[in-house]
């Protein structure tokens, strides 16, 4: 008996990802972010909650979002704010 693993795409992947990031920030902070697109190797996501008109979304975008998203997809050649 073989064991497949399902094909996912790399979008479906950031999906889940920014699932699980998105949840730390509520929890932690207030905020949320969301999968927009991915094109050309570019993330674009939406901060929401409490990250809105933050003074310290773009660490939040930078740090905590774009941090992790390239510890699994080093590839990523940005990840921007819509």
């Amino acid at each position: 008996m073989t064991t497949e693993t399902p094909n996912t795409t790399t979008e479906e992947q950031l999906k889940v990802l920014l699932e699980q990031v998105s949840a730390y920030i509520e929890q932690f902070h207030g905020g949320s972010v969301e999968f927009v697109s991915y094109k050309d190797g570019i993330l674009k996501v939406r901060l929401g909650g409490a990250c809105l008109g933050c003074p310290l979304s773009p660490a939040t975008l930078h740090g905590w979002v774009e941090g992790t998203v390239r510890q699994f997809f080093p590839d990523i050649k940005g990840v921007e704010a819509v």
